[in-house]
């Protein structure tokens, strides 16, 4: 890992600058615009990358989430308040995500 980011990341990133940069500021600027802190709209996020199964997405708003303050607690009651939407197998698969994160806190 380069940073906070995975190393993939990093290279496409460094290729494709202007592209990433539009994208990394397009969330920065829609969360600052709203009356929402930065760990309640990485927690929504993280609700949202759970239901479309995207287990990179989250990773990423997982820990930033936790940057934000969002205790391992808030995490996984996140994700476990979507079981009724989203179903216990998405909503397992999401949790196994977050395990190793939550332990990195520690």
């Amino acid at each position: 890992m380069n940073g906070d980011f995975p190393n993939w990341y990093s290279k496409m990133r460094q290729q494709y600058r202007e592209c990433f940069e539009v994208l990394e500021n397009l969330g920065e600027t829609i969360r600052k615009q709203g009356p929402l802190d930065e760990k309640t709209s990485h927690l929504i996020q993280l609700a949202a990358a759970a239901a479309i199964r995207s287990e990179g997405s989250v990773h990423s708003h997982a820990r930033r989430a936790m940057k934000a303050g969002a205790t391992p607690e808030e995490i996984y009651h996140t994700i476990m308040l979507l079981t009724s939407t989203i179903g216990f197998p998405t909503t397992s698969a999401a949790l196994s995500w977050v395990s190793d994160l939550a332990g990195e806190k520690k």
